[in-house]
């Protein structure tokens, strides 16, 4: 029987996306790897650039990624939103890997609203429906979001045990 590969990758600005993506490859036992961005988004300098980036929704430089997305059965991707957006780092990461990417998941980190759209962009950006997706505050990424987090890897790991199901009869 085949065991099913899973990568998280996430881009965080603030470390809030980075809690989750931390969470969730442990609940997966998956791989996980950073996108990392070539601009600098520290404070309030940082903040401005990236509002712009959103706004004109242009490509950024990122740092080409470690591993190999085609290796993987399943990536599971996050962003923090930003003005209702997915943040310009996976942007280009989406872009830069559509064609390669495997099934995918999405999950994000949020002020308070523009999720769902964040989550539409992402889904429009890879040309296909996500497996699962989940959607989490800031303020509950910081207090507790084990509860939403391990919803979305019960769902994800029903997914990991269909594929492995179908390896078996091939």
């Amino acid at each position: 029987m085949s065991e099913a590969k899973v990568l998280v990758v996430y881009y965080s600005r603030t470390g809030t996306t980075r809690l989750l993506a931390l969470a969730i490859a442990k609940m997966l036992s998956a791989d996980l790897e950073a996108i990392c961005d070539c601009s600098n988004r520290k404070g309030v300098g940082g903040y401005l650039r990236s509002l712009a980036d959103i706004i004109m929704k242009r490509p950024v430089e990122i740092v080409p990624a470690g591993r190999d997305v085609t290796a993987y059965n399943l990536v599971v991707i996050g962003t923090p939103v930003w003005a209702s957006s997915v943040s310009a780092p996976v942007r280009s990461y989406l872009v830069e890997n559509r064609a390669r990417l495997p099934q995918v998941a999405f999950f994000c980190s949020f002020g308070g609203r523009g999720a769902d759209k964040a989550m539409r962009e992402m889904r429009e950006l890879v040309g296909r429906p996500a497996v699962a997706e989940c959607k989490v505050t800031a303020a509950a990424a910081h207090r507790d979001a084990n509860a939403a987090l391990a919803v979305f890897a019960h769902v994800l790991k029903g997914h990991i045990a269909r594929f492995k199901a179908l390896a078996w009869m091939c």
